[in-house]
């Protein structure tokens, strides 16, 4: 099979039959053999009933039914592990991106062995102040953190080798870092093709401006993960082990000079009276618990966690 084809949904009863139907048109034009996944992650309108009436007259939908909204990770991660196409393409069900770009998609992965061609939404049709702006501020913290040099990294619209879907995690709200994530797994042939954008013709928006703050914050994580995550004593073993040192130091100073005081005859004054004295013992009371937390940071990284992170109700 050629093409896996993934939508994340949440109420989107009507642009489902519309856009089903310009996928249909295009894949066929293209001759290209293609699976469609449907995720619907939690819809309260009619969204699953439309899927379902599709399934019937369409043998090539598939779909999946979360029993509450899981979030799009989690979507993703779903339709990644039963995904069964050499390219995986996933797109929003909004309408704002358009499947005309699926054949060139599909080409630049098999033909010119890209592992990931992520959409770049140049010129957009959103809210300057509340989408476009803190978009691009976004987009440049996260080229800087990451180091992978994409323009749009929250396009749904992304084109993926088999391989690199199922050989990376999805979760969190770590879907816009796909790219990063594969680039960490050794997936770097990854470039970024312009795609069309218009206005979303139905229903509202379901991310707020709130998406931007857990992006950054996601951003951090996941550099940290990068760097450390597989070896988290590096990090918390070597600070707590500095911050140690350096508490335990100040306090053996902190006892000679009191030594050497009363050696001279001077008495009075307390070692507690001292500021000294208390950073020192913080500073090796923190670095003995920030050597406690590396050390038990590699024993869980040592045991093997649930991946999935939410409930199906019904698989089509």
């Amino acid at each position: 099979m050629n093409l896996s084809i993934i939508i994340p949904l949440l109420n989107e009863e009507e642009s489902l039959e519309e856009l089903f139907s310009r996928i249909d048109t295009v894949c066929r034009g293209a001759n290209l053999t293609y699976e469609v996944w449907f995720v619907d992650d939690g819809s309260t309108d009619l969204s699953w009933s439309i899927i379902e009436n599709l399934k019937v007259q369409h043998p090539q939908i598939n779909a999946i039914r979360f029993s509450r909204n899981y979030g799009k990770s989690q979507a993703l991660h779903a339709a990644f592990e039963r995904a069964h196409g050499d390219v995986i393409i996933t797109m929003d069900a909004d309408l704002q991106d358009f499947p005309e770009e699926i054949p060139e998609l599909y080409q630049m992965v098999k033909e010119e062995d890209y592992d990931i061609v992520s959409g770049w939404k140049k010129k957009r049709f959103d809210n300057v102040m509340t989408k476009n702006l803190p978009s691009k501020l976004f987009n440049s913290a996260a080229r800087k953190v990451s180091g992978v040099e994409l323009h749009d990294f929250n396009c749904g619209l992304k084109a993926y080798k088999k391989q690199v879907v199922k050989s990376i995690d999805v979760y969190g709200d770590m879907h816009r870092y796909i790219p990063v994530l594969a680039a960490n797994a050794g997936f770097r042939r990854i470039t970024e093709k312009e795609v069309q954008h218009q206005a979303r013709p139905y229903g509202t928006s379901k991310f707020g401006t709130e998406r931007f703050v857990r992006g950054f914050l996601d951003l951090i994580t996941l550099w940290f993960v990068s760097r450390f995550g597989g070896r988290p004593m590096h990090f918390f073993g070597a600070v707590g082990t500095v911050m140690f040192i350096i508490g335990f130091l100040s306090a053996l100073w902190l006892g000679v000079s009191k030594l050497i005081d009363v050696s001279r005859g001077i008495y009075g004054h307390l070692l507690t009276d001292n500021a000294w004295f208390f950073i020192a013992l913080t500073m090796m009371i923190m670095g003995s618990l920030l050597f406690i937390a590396g050390f038990l940071g590699e024993m869980i990284i040592r045991t093997t966690r649930d991946n999935k992170h939410y409930h199906i109700d019904e698989v089509l």
